[in-house]
């Protein structure tokens, strides 16, 4: 769940055991959902003498064990968290390693996101009626909106023009993501939770058939036919399981890839282009409970 979010992942090994089970799943899933930074934390250093050929051999493992997953370029840095070795200042007892203490790596590493530079995503979470006029106010989730801006609602397919938008009460020309704002239109539209507005000429992709990577997260086994809710952004709709890749089931922890049937278009835009409008969660419709984390696969 953090993984989904996060800029940075700090995988952690230890020095004796060096790269496990546990170490590939954690790397897998941050591949899997794209984080940007990937730091691998050799710690307890001290138990192995400080040794600079472990540490090289604990490095070249991981990268063969990792090769084939996409994973963004892997810093190194080996520690001691005990006694402090390369976490806030560079250690004395490994002068082997010319690199950043972990601490001084995590303050220069760039983490800004590039969300305000992508195309304009806004999905609408609540409708605000102040007499005729309605706001729609949700979390600008990616790209920029202004006034005077041409959109489109999403899945109706309507068009207009942005008339205000409203950024903590006062309004504004202009909105850029992460901005949470409400956005009044031209004409009057039908639209309502779970729509999503968007500006410019690349649009999402309106499809009831979604093929997703997925980790699955509960005990409850996910099998193909089961019906469950996918929640996309603001919007959730009802779906069918209809192919989990020639698998008989996903078990907690899995990974996995499935493709569903919705019951009503979704907007989607592929996980690789955009980590909020391209991930989804699958819900048990009987008690809510969460089962399956997706990432879009548009290819």
């Amino acid at each position: 769940t953090g993984a989904s979010t996060a800029e940075l992942a700090i995988i952690l090994v230890d020095a004796r055991n060096g790269v496990v089970e546990q170490t590939r799943r954690h790397a897998a899933v941050a591949a899997l959902l794209r984080v940007p930074h990937v730091v691998l934390a050799v710690n307890k250093m001290d138990l192995v003498g400080y040794e600079r050929a472990g540490f090289e051999r604990i490095v070249a493992d991981f990268a063969a064990q990792t090769a084939e997953l996409g994973l963004p370029e892997v810093t190194a840095i080996p520690v001691s968290a005990l006694v402090g070795d390369n976490v806030v200042d560079r250690s004395t007892a490994m002068d082997w390693y010319d690199g950043p203490a972990l601490l001084e790596f995590l303050e220069r590493v760039p983490v800004a996101a590039d969300a305000a530079d992508a195309p304009a995503r806004f999905p609408v979470q609540y409708v605000i009626r102040h007499g005729d006029v309605r706001y729609y106010a949700g979390q600008l989730v990616s790209g920029s909106l202004r006034v005077g801006d041409r959109v489109t609602v999403h899945p109706s397919g309507a068009t207009s023009e942005i008339a205000g938008i409203d950024v903590l009460g006062t309004a504004a020309g202009a909105a850029h993501a992460p901005q949470s704002i409400g956005v009044r239109l031209a004409d009057q539209r039908d639209v309502s939770r779970g729509d999503m507005i968007t500006a410019g000429p690349e649009a999402p992709v309106l499809t009831q058939d979604v093929t997703a990577a997925v980790c699955h997260l509960a005990d409850r086994p996910l099998r193909v036919g089961d019906r469950v809710l996918l929640r996309h952004t603001t919007r959730t709709v009802k779906a069918i399981v209809r192919d989990l890749a020639g698998a008989a089931e996903l078990t907690a922890n899995d990974l996995g890839r499935i493709t569903l049937r919705s019951a009503e278009p979704v907007p989607l835009d592929a996980y690789a282009v955009s980590r909020r409008t391209g991930a989804f969660i699958l819900i048990d419709p009987a008690d809510g409970a969460t089962l399956t984390a997706g990432m879009v696969d548009l290819a």
